[in-house]
């Protein structure tokens, strides 16, 4: 009797054993079912710049500087294009896409990155930050399209003359600002869906002031190979086809200034390209440093990668006014006739 006791309670002891592992096992698929039930995030956390958090009311200063010329010049440049009908002329009409498109540029991510430094460590709903990262890659990819109608226009303006008022006619300027932002829109599109059907498992937490593409995709519990191969692969061959456009259109205007027979032909002829081609360097050389950098600076500090992309996104859009208000007559007179009315009379 006592041995058949002893084997009962054995036995008892062995059934209450293996209810543990039973026990774990449905602690662990619950944990699951809560992980992929929260993978359908409703926000992410905004970090602001990783490492610099004590300086962040400092940085705040020079930034909100930039961006308050960036709107003031950007808005000025609409302006006297809308009014002035002197400046109604394909290049005005890119030059006014071009301020536009930067208000929106600078707008998207600055605006988010002046409240984390002030405020601290700031949410953005999902669809926000979605929202976010499409209209910051959108801008992004329309800048450099412009820039190219740009090339294109002053291509046209000093190799073919006698064809300029032909060929770029009103309705011809419109068809090419409605291909630019369609080609844009379906460049960028894809990686907003390519984000969106990620499942976010583990972190909400971005060390960045705003959202991009592929920051946010690091952040999901799933494979993103698709996401790298395509945010790098279609955006930056999209940007690097529109920069060898531009240099084979301005190697064809630097041969045909050259040929210009008269000295100050040529010299008005280079002074409409220069300002130009400064903003050209002023947005392609920072971009592909931050593109490579990012995608290929392992050993860059994570604190100098978020300031330089913090940079990148205000520094081009403050100065293209400037550029264009100095190096562009037509402009500097219309600019000085704005503010000192009298004193131009």
């Amino acid at each position: 009797m006592e041995e058949s006791g002893s084997k009962d309670s054995l036995q008892s002891e062995s059934i209450g054993l293996a209810s543990v592992p039973d026990t774990e096992a449905i602690h662990q698929t619950s944990l699951a079912i809560y992980n992929l039930s929260s993978s359908n995030i409703d926000a992410f956390t905004l970090l602001g710049i990783p490492g610099l958090e004590p300086y962040h009311i400092w940085i705040s200063i020079p930034f909100c500087f930039m961006y308050l010329v960036a709107i003031v010049g950007n808005s000025m440049l609409l302006y006297l294009i809308a009014v002035e009908h002197s400046l109604h002329a394909p290049m005005f009409f890119f030059l006014s896409m071009l301020a536009m498109t930067d208000l929106i540029f600078s707008t998207t991510c600055v605006a988010k990155t002046l409240t984390i430094l002030w405020f601290g460590p700031q949410t953005i709903s999902f669809p926000g930050c979605l929202t976010q990262l499409f209209f910051l890659h959108c801008s992004f990819v329309l800048d450099s399209a412009i820039l190219l109608a740009m090339a294109f226009d002053r291509y046209m303006a000093i190799c073919l003359p006698w064809r300029y008022t032909t060929i770029l006619t009103p309705r011809t300027i419109v068809k090419i600002a409605v291909g630019m932002s369609f080609r844009s829109f379906c460049v960028i599109a894809p990686c907003v869906f390519l984000v969106n059907r990620l499942p976010f498992c583990r972190t909400h937490i971005i060390p960045h002031t705003y959202c991009e593409h592929i920051g946010v995709a690091r952040l999901a519990c799933a494979d993103i190979a698709i996401n790298i191969w395509y945010g790098f692969c279609v955006p930056v061959m999209t940007v690097i086809i529109d920069v060898i456009l531009i240099a084979v259109s301005y190697t064809l205007i630097l041969c045909a200034i050259f040929h210009l027979p008269s000295r100050d032909a040529r010299k008005k002829a280079l002074g409409t390209c220069g300002s130009h081609v400064c903003v050209i360097l002023m947005f392609y050389t920072p971009a592909f440093f931050s593109i490579l950098a990012h995608r290929f600076g392992q050993n860059v500090s994570h604190t100098f990668h978020i300031m330089f992309a913090n940079l990148y996104v205000i520094i081009p859009p403050a100065l293209n006014p400037i550029v264009y208000g100095v190096k562009t007559k037509q402009i500097q007179d219309k600019v000085i006739l704005l503010l000192f009315p009298k004193g131009s009379q």
